[in-house]
């Protein structure tokens, strides 16, 4: 049997894999649309832990479209550059028109 943060990362996982190319959401409205509203932390360790299992990580940011979990990623850009190249503008780490690119899972599914 999995322990209880593999069956809530595989959750987070699932969720994240249906974010559409070019939007972005955010760990708490994951962790909103999974029913754990204080858990976006989390749902950061989650991504944090996604490495190789095919998830787009790089489309989930804070509340505020902060690349917060940039330093995660291989080389120094890599979330930046995987972001710009679905042609979202990001200017001092920060994802500009955020209200145009969001993605809200629990309106989306």
């Amino acid at each position: 049997m999995k322990p209880e943060t593999n069956s809530f990362f595989d959750k987070v996982y699932d969720v994240a894999r249906l974010i559409p190319y070019g939007k972005v959401t955010s760990y708490g409205a994951i962790a909103t649309y999974l029913g754990a509203a204080k858990s976006a932390r989390m749902v950061g360790y989650a991504m944090n832990a996604s490495h190789g299992k095919d998830v787009p990580a790089h489309r989930v940011v804070n509340k505020k479209g902060l690349l917060t979990g940039k330093h995660h990623f291989e080389g120094t850009n890599l979330m930046q550059q995987l972001l710009e190249s679905e042609g979202i503008t990001i200017i001092d780490n920060q994802i500009q028109d955020m209200s145009q690119h969001y993605w809200d899972p629990s309106k989306a599914l």
